[in-house]
């Protein structure tokens, strides 16, 4: 298992704003990761309080970008930069996460990827309740 503080270090996303907290499970294709974070108060996508299911749109691609950042380090470097584009066929099957206990578990699969940019499929899972799926396309930040 793949800690916080590891994917601190592969990711943009810092303090409060990295919203995994362990990789279960990856390969080249795919990811499997969990976070506690939903039940904090201080979250910092809270909105009156709440933590609403639009925001797991951004638990999508950020498990995007930490399985961008293993596979990157795999490969002896760092993952390259890039921006969230494009969001498709995005299901919201809850309209706020922060009343669930228990841990969030996400998936997302690499469907098409090019020097420039990719596309992953996501989903978001409390136990066996399916909260969130969709698709999600970034550009990557080229030198």
């Amino acid at each position: 298992m793949i800690g916080r503080e590891q994917i601190l270090a592969l990711v943009p996303h810092q303090a409060g704003m990295c919203l995994w907290d362990e990789v279960l499970d990856w390969s080249a294709e795919q990811i499997q990761l969990r976070a506690f974070n939903h039940l904090d108060p201080g979250h910092p996508l809270r909105s009156d309080g709440q933590l609403h299911a639009i925001h797991l749109c951004e638990y999508g691609a950020q498990a995007m970008a930490v399985h961008g950042g293993l596979r990157a380090r795999e490969r002896g470097g760092a993952a390259t930069p890039g921006v969230l584009v494009a969001l498709r066929e995005v299901q919201l099957y809850v309209s706020r996460i922060d009343d669930l206990d228990g841990p969030l578990l996400a998936q997302a699969q690499v469907l098409i990827e090019s020097d420039t940019s990719q596309q992953y499929a996501f989903s978001v899972h409390h136990g066996d309740q399916l909260l969130a799926e969709g698709r999600a396309a970034v550009m990557l930040q080229l030198p």
